[in-house]
């Protein structure tokens, strides 16, 4: 793929952002990992709201930033710049703090929402690239609002048993049933990823309607947060749909018990692979759809502009200063969790993430 002239300065700029050289031939950017590509970038493109691709290989035009503090609601972990989204969910997420609130839920922590374009992400995260996916963080929102340093600093608590794959129950509140059970009742959410041990605990415990846990679908990890993922937004041709969650609940037809019995049960042998898995290749910008490159190069609007602006319009949050984007601090950022380790290095090619392999599941 050849990108043209007029394009390649602005290209170069987003290299240097991130430390590769800002000298490089046509075919070496074009060989260049997307994730440095559209992590480089701290502003939204300045087009209609779009979702292109699929959640695993996409890119967003037209992203809004979901305000630093809201009525409910504090996004975390600012440095990462990944508090973008497509404006639908955006909007989603404030209805799920104000129902959320009413319901035991003192307010949102709003974890990684996307990149200002989406696109592959220079840490952690397959998807989140098309701004239609939002973690939320299993700790209720504190009834003060955090510093900068706070929101960088402070770990997502996880909800099971320590040592456990189970919900620890001296933790698991009404509040946190409450919470997901508003994420999955909204019409334009498709799906909320949770741990296997958070399905089974809302599958033992939730009487009368239950028909919501068919929208709620265990993952690997998502005991310290839960993972939001909107359908495709209207205005999006180029956005490819996923496949249906069908119309089980996914309690009684032993798909769960697959997760504690095969895959996360520490006594029994998993069968080794015949041959090693292969290394994921980096996506570059041609594996992405075509409108991507278009996302990549338009024009920004200021920070001002491409924040959303929220319901209450009378509500003030104290102001926290934000440093300038900085891709470098975002590799050497913390995870989430206390357990997470920090990629320090951003020479050469980037850490390769860890991935889990894992063994076939029932769908």
């Amino acid at each position: 793929m050849m990108l043209n002239a007029a394009r390649l300065s602005k290209k170069l700029r987003t290299l240097v952002l991130i430390g590769v050289a800002a000298i490089m031939p046509l075919d070496a950017l074009a060989q260049t990992p997307a994730k440095r590509l559209f992590g480089g970038e701290p502003l939204p493109a300045r087009l209609k709201p779009a979702a292109h691709g699929f959640y695993t290989k996409g890119c967003l035009a037209g992203g809004v930033a979901i305000p630093v503090d809201g009525p409910h609601w504090q996004a975390m972990r600012l440095s990462r710049n990944r508090r973008w989204g497509h404006p639908d969910l955006i909007k989603i997420i404030e209805d799920l703090s104000y129902k959320a609130k009413k319901d035991g839920w003192n307010g949102l922590l709003v974890g990684d929402i996307s990149q200002p374009r989406g696109g592959p992400m220079l840490t952690g995260h397959r998807s989140h690239q098309m701004g239609l996916d939002a973690d939320i963080w299993f700790n209720p929102m504190p009834d003060r609002r955090m510093t900068y340093k706070e929101r960088e600093n402070i770990s997502a608590v996880s909800v099971l048993k320590k040592g456990s794959i189970y919900v620890d129950q001296a933790r698991w509140t009404r509040g946190h049933t409450m919470v997901l059970y508003h994420a999955a009742t909204s019409p334009r959410v498709e799906r909320v990823l949770v741990h296997p041990g958070v399905k089974k605990q809302l599958c033992d415990t939730v009487r009368g309607n239950r028909a919501w846990l068919n929208k709620i679908r265990p993952t690997w990890g998502h005991h310290y947060h839960f993972h939001i993922r909107m359908g495709c937004p209207p205005g999006s041709p180029g956005c490819k749909k996923q496949n249906s969650t069908g119309n089980k609940t996914g309690c009684d037809d032993g798909s769960l018990d697959w997760w504690f019995d095969v895959e996360l049960n520490p006594n029994k042998k998993k069968p080794k692979p015949k041959t090693p898995p292969k290394k994921r290749r980096e996506l570059v910008l041609r594996d992405l759809p075509q409108a991507c490159q278009a996302v990549l190069s338009a024009n920004a609007p200021s920070l001002e502009a491409a924040t959303y602006e929220p319901i209450n319009t009378a509500f003030k949050a104290p102001s926290i200063n934000l440093p300038a984007y900085s891709a470098s601090r975002v590799l050497k950022g913390k995870s989430i969790e206390k357990a997470g380790a920090a990629i320090t290095s951003i020479a050469g090619n980037l850490v390769p993430e860890r991935v889990t392999i894992p063994t076939p599941r029932p769908r």
